[in-house]
């Protein structure tokens, strides 16, 4: 049985659990109105200590931006959160997350995905979300906010404020800059091709490329070479700069984009920061974020 396959059987003996229980009581779960809503911050997760200063910042802008809501937070990655339980740091998943919201008294959840696209990972959190509003005894209502590139008009929007953000001022307009996006097999891996298209109409030395999915780093070095590019900022095009971005983008080892670039003859300059971590681009989540909670009002 295979890791997906056993997480999904596991949410449904989850929801089965506690819909059985509420059903055997007679009744559900007790009216919370008063304690109002609450808000579930989803993200893949990081075991890198640095990284963890982009889900820093974002905790803050969130709490600013709702400062009398309750705020939690659940990775999707089984191996990141058991990781960070060796070293006495435990995450929950996105189910655990809810159930104990749930069992808390909570009425209504927002929960915002910190992921960059609506790809694999992001449908799989909706699907499961949604089985607590729906079972005996579940959340009144559940909304789950879009991931930041989940439309044209939020596509444009980082488009115009990626560059001032997050691009070094120190860079000319014949340096290029590649941005390491990850990538996924479903069909949302489409929206980073599209990405470099709408960077490229402001800027053409802004190119996109991804870890596991189009365009693949082998496209954008093509490109490189060919346009003859000879200085590279590498930036992460991740909500944190975690193990992608420290191993595959800057990493010292021979296939890391850094190296393989810089074997072709473009002097690398990476930039190890991840999206969240500039208030510019969280503020983007967050307004996600904003109209997720309005409809959780009556």
């Amino acid at each position: 049985m295979n890791r997906k396959m056993l997480a999904a059987l596991t949410t449904f003996f989850l929801v089965s659990l506690l819909s059985s229980a509420a059903t055997a009581t007679g009744h559900g779960r007790a009216k919370a109105d008063d304690k109002g809503p609450a808000i579930l911050l989803v993200t893949f997760g990081t075991s890198v200590p640095s990284a963890q200063a982009a889900f820093a910042n974002i905790e803050t802008q969130v709490k600013k931006a709702f400062p009398d809501v309750e705020v939690r937070w659940a990775y999707t990655s089984h191996i990141i959160r058991q990781k960070l339980a060796r070293e006495g740091k435990v995450l929950d998943s996105p189910e655990i997350a809810l159930a104990k919201l749930m069992d808390d008294g909570y009425a209504k959840v927002a929960i915002q995905s910190l992921h960059m696209i609506p790809g694999q990972e992001f449908h799989e959190i909706h699907t499961n979300a949604m089985m607590f509003e729906r079972m005996v005894g579940g959340f009144d209502k559940v909304i789950v906010a879009h991931p930041l590139l989940s439309a044209n008009d939020a596509m444009e929007n980082v488009v115009k404020t990626l560059p001032a953000a997050m691009i070094p001022r120190d860079r000319t307009p014949e340096d290029a800059v590649v941005l390491m996006g990850h990538g996924t097999h479903h069909a949302g891996d489409a929206i980073y091709s599209a990405m470099m298209y709408k960077f490229q109409s402001i800027d053409p030395n802004i190119y996109v490329g991804t870890v596991e999915g189009h365009p693949t780093f082998e496209d954008v070095k093509a490109q490189l070479v060919k346009k003859g590019i000879r200085k590279a900022y590498l930036i992460p095009f991740m909500s944190v700069a975690g193990d992608h971005a420290l191993n595959d983008m800057a990493g010292e080892e021979a296939d890391s984009w850094k190296q393989m670039l810089t074997q072709a003859g473009i002097e690398c300059v990476p930039v190890l920061k991840g999206m969240a971590e500039y208030d510019a681009l969280a503020d983007l989540w967050i307004e996600n974020l904003k109209i997720a909670v309005k409809h959780l009002q009556p």
